[in-house]
């Protein structure tokens, strides 16, 4: 019985992911500093930050692709928990982090999957 309920919970979160588009994204160093220029150091805060750069600052890399659904605030403010109910590898993550990698982004209405595409060192930043 706590199989068949398991295996239900999955499915029906399966069920209820709606596909909203996929996107893809060089990190590059100004998405690693917020707006006051304090360095970010989580996966999903450089995220957020490289999707506020690319909407609202217009602050773009070469490969920043439009997205579908960060735009609004409300859906940037939410990117965290949305990775966090997704997939990505920790190694994913900490190149995020720790480099400037080009990432794939996939977006559902209640989650993100996140993959590195191609990962390069972080350069050095003048950004204080």
């Amino acid at each position: 019985m706590k199989k068949f309920l398991v295996l239900a919970t999955i499915f029906s979160s399966l069920v209820s992911a709606k596909y909203i588009g996929t996107y893809y994204a060089k990190l590059g160093t100004s998405d690693h500093f917020n707006s006051h220029g304090t360095r970010l150091t989580k996966a999903a805060e450089i995220i957020r930050q490289d999707r506020y750069n690319y909407h609202i600052r217009g602050i773009r890399d070469a490969a920043d692709e439009w997205d579908p659904f960060f735009a609004s605030k409300r859906n940037r403010d939410i990117l965290e928990r949305m990775l966090k109910k997704g997939s990505s590898s920790g190694s994913a993550l900490s190149a995020i982090v720790n480099g400037t990698p080009l990432i794939k982004v996939k977006v559902y209405n209640d989650h993100i999957n996140v993959t590195v595409i191609k990962s390069k060192k972080r350069e050095k930043s003048s950004i204080k």
